[in-house]
């Protein structure tokens, strides 16, 4: 009896062991990922402002240990243990990973629903455009793998309040507030204008977007302190950019052409990336 006693504990001992191995496999790998992109960085931090730890490559198998503001804290070969940016990890379509694709950006197309903002002298709504254009930058953002947040991608009312308060919670890198100038008497004024409220790096953001935007077939009227709610209230690196007067003829007919918010597009997209290469 006592044999057998033995052998049933033997029997006990040995399933245990197996259950908690089996466990711990499945614990392990329902909670891993598999990278898709060709190089992720593993950084100190769930943000692109940490530095970097270690860089994994494509098919690499990263267990997840806990997430915050869209980053993955993982563990990787048992020993290395950082964060990575969680929209990255399975992005297969981005061939190589930058700070500008590590970054997260509030667009804010400004007005919306019941606030038409400024007319042109047809009648146009300014926030008609503004949505438009913050639409064209988020995709081409998207496009190099950056994670973009709109405070609006429809014709809806937002409150001037809601939106830095977006980028406060979205743990945002930048901050971009789109609108287009209106000036007391209809066809007197002409060019675009980033504004800045924060000297540090609010100033330099909006610098590093002015500069690639000179080429614009628009007068650059260059960087300016702009007291302006979204921007002064916010916590994260915010520019507001006035990209044309909307009631002179000539700025609204480069506002609604496709060339102009194609270049308009890619050049805030260039200045956000020497920005994130160059200050951060």
């Amino acid at each position: 009896m006592r044999k057998i006693s033995e052998n049933t504990s033997w029997i006990i001992a040995i399933l245990t062991i197996m259950a908690t191995f089996i466990i711990l496999f499945i614990v392990l790998y329902s909670n891993s990922v598999t990278v898709k992109v060709n190089q992720l960085n593993i950084r100190t931090g769930p943000s692109v402002t940490y530095s970097v730890k270690a860089t994994v490559k494509q098919g690499a198998q990263l267990q997840v240990i806990s997430r915050k503001n869209n980053w993955i804290k993982v563990i990787y070969k048992h020993k290395t243990i950082g964060w990575v940016a969680s929209w990255l990890v399975t992005n297969g379509h981005i061939k190589d990973v930058t700070r500008l694709s590590e970054a997260t950006i509030v667009l804010d197309p400004g007005h919306g629903g019941s606030d038409s903002g400024a007319l042109s002298t047809t009648g146009q709504e300014e926030k008609t455009y503004t949505l438009i254009f913050a639409k064209l930058v988020a995709k081409k953002l998207r496009s190099k793998g950056a994670k973009v947040v709109m405070t609006r991608d429809t014709d809806k009312t937002v409150s001037l309040y809601q939106r830095p308060q977006l980028a406060a919670s979205s743990s945002a890198n930048a901050f971009i507030s789109f609108h287009f100038d209106s000036s007391d008497e209809i066809n007197t004024a002409s060019g675009f204008t980033c504004y800045y409220y924060h000297s540090g790096d609010s100033k330099l953001l909006a610098q590093s977007v002015n500069q690639k935007m000179a080429n614009l077939p628009l007068t650059n009227r260059g960087t300016e302190f702009g007291n302006y709610l979204v921007i002064r209230d916010n916590a994260v690196p915010a520019i507001l950019i006035e990209g044309g007067y909307i009631n002179t003829d000539r700025d609204f007919k480069k506002i609604q052409s496709p060339s102009y918010q194609e270049k308009y597009a890619d050049d805030v997209v260039s200045g956000l990336q020497t920005y994130f290469k160059t200050h951060n």
